[in-house]
């Protein structure tokens, strides 16, 4: 009898199948043995399939379960076939062809997606297959170890996982992969900020010094990779943001703000250089639009926009339009000061100046929330402001598909090609010379120390920390070669002061304010001159160094030679002005810096004092400045 049971031999087990619902299966196991051989199939949880006694179970898939099949002989001796799983996946439209024999057809791919640092990255692939196909996910061209299964799944995601995702589905039929699913991981944070406030043709602002130092502040305390600058030419301002689109890539939350004068036309919002002519006119200005564009086109996984500046028409004739974002991307935000054809307003705010839009921003912007909720609070505080009631409203854009906020955490040590670029980059545009002991010849030893007020503002301090053996009542005064103009004017110097308070721990002997740092075309020579009086014939004596600190901060990405082909061809006539020769003869409208808490505005001013000229206007569809921009 013991012989007999060695005699069932099973030589075909039944497989396991993936096939969508309502289709139609047979399982099938082949035995051999003596005699007579008998069948009955089982289901999960070893219910007996009433009818189950042939060789062949064929029957309509309604739900995925297991089966098995025993086989025995009259001298009762049975053997077990292999457990097998009937898979069922309830798919809307499952898109087997009519020949189907049973080769793996994928019916979900996995999705592209971005994924914040820490939270957990799913991806599913499930295909149709007789026998059921077997899996193998890859990154970036590589296998991933243990990862066999139709879902791929990793608790807590960082920068190590971003890239590109394939499944292989294979079966004995064949070998199929999967459309290729990109994911994101947050793994940098990118901000560029632009205030405008001496203007050659235009009146002067006050807020945006302060409001772009505190956001800078800010971001940074967020984990942000900031660049902030003041005053600059179309020609800077384009070189500059083709320089922070090099610091943009996949995964990295990108943040534009700017604040200055400003205008909209046609649906498009552009914001006024600082050698920008009167009348306004798109090719002297810059669209905000196609910075917007241009960010999409890095594939950042956050692209956010805030303005604090006017969109009043420049045609008071053309009617509103919806701005949307030139390509498909989604997570795109826009944060506006104002509503379409509406001014935004700077006030006077406990002996600072500050945009109010940018106040109720820097409120808020620190809260672990959503960036569109973020400026809904923005929206509310300023919508009780009653100094702006009835007068500016804020409107917020977007089409943010997954959860964004600019507290989101992000790791950087994915130690990946672009992300050395950016930090060089970066590291380049923020870089402050060392500081310095100068001796003189007298014995007085001075040192050189230096601080970043914007990327393109430098303080330069001096201090006396030994007198020397004959030297007394030492004085210290600073100098460059080139000559650097110092752009606040002293109306101004209370809150530059409070600025340098933040920066110094110890007092210094001097300082000086170093500004337009992007139009240094060399090196700059700091000249220390040393005055002091020899102790022994009690004679006022002068010394001099010099200290040679090279390219500071963002000199050294030499935005003075702009990129020509960023560049629509400028009208003859109208050439830009060097900040130095800025004129502070036109004051703004309805400014009164005597009445704190009153607002003045930022609007544009050339469309109401300058007459219609049909050969100075724009285009109406201005693509002159598809191509302003070039990667």
């Amino acid at each position: 009898m013991k012989n007999m049971i060695r005699d069932i031999v099973i030589v075909q087990h039944p497989v396991s199948v993936c096939v969508p619902l309502n289709y139609t299966v047979t399982l099938s196991v082949r035995a051999q043995g003596t005699g007579i051989l008998n069948y009955q199939w089982f289901k999960s949880e070893e219910e007996e399939i009433f009818g189950g006694t042939s060789p062949d179970l064929t029957f309509t898939a309604q739900r995925s379960q297991l089966y098995i099949c025993r086989v025995n002989d009259q001298f009762c001796n049975c053997v077990f076939s292999d457990w097998v799983k009937v898979k069922v996946l309830d798919i809307a439209k499952p898109g087997l062809p009519r020949t189907w024999r049973g080769e793996p057809h994928i019916a979900v791919h996995p999705v592209s997606q971005n994924v914040r640092q820490g939270e957990r990255l799913t991806l599913l692939c499930s295909a149709f297959g007789i026998p059921i196909p077997k899996y193998q996910w890859y990154r970036n061209g590589h296998p991933l170890h243990g990862k066999t299964t139709d879902t791929l799944q990793i608790e807590k995601a960082d920068a190590d996982h971003r890239g590109t995702y394939l499944c292989s589905v294979v079966n004995v039929h064949e070998e199929r992969w999967t459309q290729p699913a990109d994911v994101d991981i947050a793994s940098d944070k990118v901000a560029l900020l632009i205030g405008n406030l001496n203007y050659s043709h235009h009146p002067d602002l006050m807020a945006p010094t302060m409001d772009v130092h505190e956001l800078a502040n800010l971001l940074q305390q967020l984990g942000f990779r900031v660049l902030s600058l003041l005053d600059l030419t179309r020609k800077e301002m384009l070189a500059a943001i083709d320089k922070f689109l090099l610091l943009l890539d996949k995964g990295v939350y990108a943040l534009f703000y700017y604040a200055g004068h400003g205008y909209e036309r046609l649906g498009r919002n552009y914001m006024v250089a600082i050698d920008a002519p009167q009348p306004y006119s798109p090719e002297n200005c810059v669209c905000v639009q196609r910075v917007m564009c241009k960010m999409q086109e890095r594939q950042t996984a956050l692209c956010m926009v805030l303005l604090d500046t006017c969109r009043t028409w420049y045609n008071q004739d053309c009617i509103a339009s919806e701005i949307r974002p030139l390509v498909p991307m989604g997570n795109t935000v826009y944060g506006y000061a104002t509503c379409e054809d509406a001014e935004a307003f700077e006030v006077q705010d406990g002996g600072k100046s500050t945009g109010i839009f940018t106040k109720y921003l820097n409120k808020h912007i620190l809260q672990p929330e959503k960036v569109t909720h973020i400026l809904e609070q923005v929206s509310e505080d300023l919508g009780r402001d009653p100094l702006v009631t009835g007068k500016q409203v804020v409107e917020i854009k977007h089409t943010l598909k997954e959860p964004r906020s600019l507290t989101d955490p992000v790791r950087t040590r994915g130690h990946t090609r672009e992300l050395r670029v950016r930090d060089a980059c970066w590291k380049q545009a923020n870089e402050l010379p060392r500081q310095k002991q100068l001796i003189f010849p007298c014995g007085v030893v001075v040192e050189v120390s230096f601080s970043a007020l914007f990327s393109n503002v430098m303080v330069v301090f001096g201090t006396v920390k030994t007198t020397g053996p004959r030297a007394q009542d030492c004085t210290v005064t600073l100098r460059t070669t080139p000559v650097m103009e110092d752009i606040f004017s002293p109306s101004r110097s209370g809150e530059m002061d409070s600025l340098l308070n933040n920066l110094v721990a110890e007092p210094s002997d001097c300082s000086l304010r170093l500004c337009g740092l992007q139009k240094l075309q060399g090196s700059l020579v700091i000249k220390v001159d040393l005055h002091y009086t020899h102790m022994d014939n009690k004679l006022r004596l002068q010394e001099s160094k010099q200290l040679d600190i090279g390219k500071p901060l963002v000199a050294s990405f030499d935005l003075y030679k702009g990129q020509e082909t960023l560049m629509a061809p400028r009208q003859e006539g109208n050439p830009a002005r060097h900040v130095g020769h800025i004129s502070h003869s036109i004051q703004p409208p309805h400014q009164t810096l005597d009445k704190p808490g009153r607002p003045f505005t930022r609007k544009a001013e050339c469309a109401s004092k300058v007459p219609t000229v049909k050969g100075n206007e724009p285009e109406e569809n201005d693509e002159s400045e598809l191509h302003d921009f070039t990667l």
